[in-house]
């Protein structure tokens, strides 16, 4: 009889499971994603939205941070300290810091289905502040980064003319400094030059593709107190970027997942044209060689190691909540850590290959003008819109060239932009799913932020934007922010929640324990290193200065402290406010608010000696199978 009863049981229990997939269905043509009318009529929690293929997540990750930084940032770097001596202290981050976190992200989301605030609430209240810290980061990040796409817009539409108009002085933002750079490259013309004027003007002297970009493009003012009026064509760029972002993701990770077929590849394409061009002029050979050339004694400078872990936190876009989101629409069942190790090779072999294509082309330029390298290697805008811009008017068909490279700065912005804002989208819709993913209601809510980003925006496309943007930039979505988060971040995955549970869940959910490495560096070498460079950046703080002249006042200083310090306080205030809200001692308020939610997160021990085949939904701290259907999780499961 107890046989029989038992029996029955798991009949039943098998029975519910099978039901409740039933109700993973995909939702109807025309709705909003994960809501279904059947769910509205009979009041059913929305269900979430999964990647459609494999393939879908892959190049989401890849088009989300494979961007900017990797082709105008990591080259620049690796020249400035030290060449080919970079690199050691750059694979020390990245296998200390970068994929670990990384992985513990994309996993993160995976196991709760949560984007990047609620899967903190469930699986470590007492931070939860993380998941907001970085919801502030990749919000304030979408306002500025989207501005050089902007920029780049503008360029590429100035590229449909038969000559650049950047190549000449004869335009009407010229002055009368400008030189062109054929006279350059002829060396008795500018020694002539510089005998018919006088030594101040001939330091003064300006090329035409630097008086494009700050006379013409920017319009730059004398300093951030003088914002200036709105410039109409960089603001109709940014309306039109900011409309095109909207569209990519507006239906969820469905429209997310086929546009990053084309955004995520085509500049893979581009970025091999480039680099085959770049190899085969002339100067190219110099150029790679003061890229890679080691200099061994660059390596006792902070600085490099500064340069080194801030630069893998930017490239692999982590402490923003993205990689989180994306993660969280995977299957249950998916193994993320073979793919995160895969597109850990693919970022950081991205990375240096851009540093051939770059720097080739710069030993091209250095070679036409008869300067030193040093002198006309660049970062950042200077790279993309000075130095780059430059180049292609020393090259055949540089009307062709040139929209080849723009193409490819704004498809490599965009994804990266688009899945930084679904990133933010999911985390803010995850807070709110049952009002949120009801009929319309996400578009809308998607409107409504990129509207407001827009609004913000507008500030860096007046006459002083430039400042702005160099303000946000430097402190917004600093090194030092980032460095922050992930060190919350791996002291609540590996501390407080626990490494091994966390390994127990990655084990059901992959079939498989990661290597041990992951589970090291999640408890000591990742938040050593996060503190270390944390402390030396701050050590090291320079006050922000634009083209190393202008010095900001004071109080545009302290408004840049304030945009660092609304994300990093979030921690911290959030982990007061959870201990004031529960009840007991301290400490029992404490161990309250740590332990994970009953019946989602999974704290499984040894002691219950589970198999995979059994864990056929998360377990709470107790270690007994709750059954309870969560608010909108779809558990994927053995049947």
């Amino acid at each position: 009889m107890a046989q029989c009863q038992k029996g029955m049981a798991q009949k039943e229990k098998l029975q519910y499971l099978k039901d409740f997939h039933k109700d993973t269905l995909k939702p109807s043509p025309g709705k909003s994603p994960g809501t279904r009318p059947e769910d509205e009529a009979e009041g059913k929690p929305a269900q979430r939205e999964k990647w459609a293929s494999k393939m879908d997540f892959l190049l989401s990750v890849a088009g989300g941070f494979v961007g900017l930084g990797n082709v105008w940032r990591f080259p620049y770097l690796c020249y400035k300290n030290g060449g080919g001596a970079f690199l050691i202290p750059y694979f020390i981050f990245l296998f200390g810091g970068g994929l670990p976190v990384f992985f513990l992200e994309v996993a993160l989301g995976q196991f709760t289905s949560e984007g990047g605030i609620t899967c903190w609430g469930k699986l470590c209240p007492i931070f939860t502040g993380i998941g907001y810290a970085s919801v502030v980061i990749v919000s304030l990040l979408n306002v500025y980064y989207i501005v050089i796409l902007a920029w780049g817009l503008y360029y590429l539409l100035q590229c449909i003319q038969p000559t650049l108009p950047w190549a000449g002085c004869r335009h009407t933002w010229n002055t009368d400094s400008c030189v062109e750079d054929t006279v350059r490259k002829n060396k008795s013309l500018w020694l002539m030059a510089n005998a018919t004027n006088s030594t101040s003007m001939a330091l003064n002297f300006t090329s035409p593709v630097t008086e494009f970009w700050e006379h013409n493009v920017l319009s730059i003012s004398s300093g951030i107190d003088e914002i200036g009026p709105i410039k109409w064509e960089l603001a109709m760029c940014l309306l039109a970027v900011w409309v095109i972002c909207f569209f990519c993701i507006w239906k969820g990770v469905k429209s997310t997942g086929k546009v990053v077929y084309i955004t995520a590849t085509f500049p893979f394409v581009m970025l091999f044209v480039l680099l085959i061009r770049g190899v085969t002029l002339p100067g190219a050979s110099e150029g790679i060689k003061f890229y890679l050339y080691p200099d061994l004694t660059r390596l006792k400078d902070p600085e490099v190691w500064i340069d080194a872990g801030t630069q893998i936190f930017f490239s692999y876009a982590i402490c923003l909540g993205a990689m989180t989101s994306l993660g969280s629409y995977n299957k249950y069942k998916y193994n993320c850590y073979r793919d995160c190790l895969l597109l850990g090779c693919l970022n950081s072999g991205t990375s240096f290959v851009s540093g051939f294509a770059i720097f080739s082309v710069l030993g091209f330029m250095a070679q036409e003008q008869g300067v030193a390298i040093a002198d006309v290697a660049e970062s950042g805008p200077g790279l993309a819109f000075i130095a780059y811009p430059k180049a292609v008017t020393m090259m055949p068909l540089p009307s062709f060239w040139a929209i080849l490279f723009f193409i490819m700065l704004l498809l490599l912005g965009l994804d990266s932009q688009f899945v930084e804002v679904e990133g933010q989208i999911t985390s803010l819709v995850d807070l709110y799913p049952s009002l949120l993913r009801k009929g319309y209601r996400r578009e809308i809510f998607i409107a409504v932020i990129c509207f407001i980003s827009y609004l913000l925006g507008l500030t860096m496309v007046t006459k002083g934007g430039m400042y702005v943007f160099q303000l946000f930039d430097y402190y917004a979505a600093s090194g030092v922010c980032l460095l922050w988060v992930a060190f919350f971040e791996c002291i609540a995955v590996a501390w407080v929640y626990g490494a091994d549970n966390f390994y127990d869940a990655i084990e059901d959910m992959i079939g498989y324990r990661p290597n041990p490495w992951m589970k090291w560096s999640w408890a000591v070498v990742t938040p050593v290193l996060c503190v270390g460079c944390f402390v030396f950046s701050l050590v090291k703080y320079k006050p922000l200065t634009y083209n190393k002249v202008y010095e900001y006042p004071e109080w545009s200083i302290g408004v840049g402290w304030c945009l660092a310090l609304s994300s990093m306080v979030c921690i911290p205030m959030v982990v007061v406010i959870k201990i004031l809200q529960s009840d007991g001692s301290l400490i029992e308020r404490i161990k309250a608010v740590a332990a994970p939610v009953a019946g989602w997160a999974s704290s499984r021990t040894k002691e219950n000696g589970l198999k995979n085949s059994e864990l056929l939904h998360p377990l709470d701290p107790s270690g007994t199978i709750t059954l309870t259907k969560p608010t909108h999780t779809i558990v994927e499961t053995t049947m």
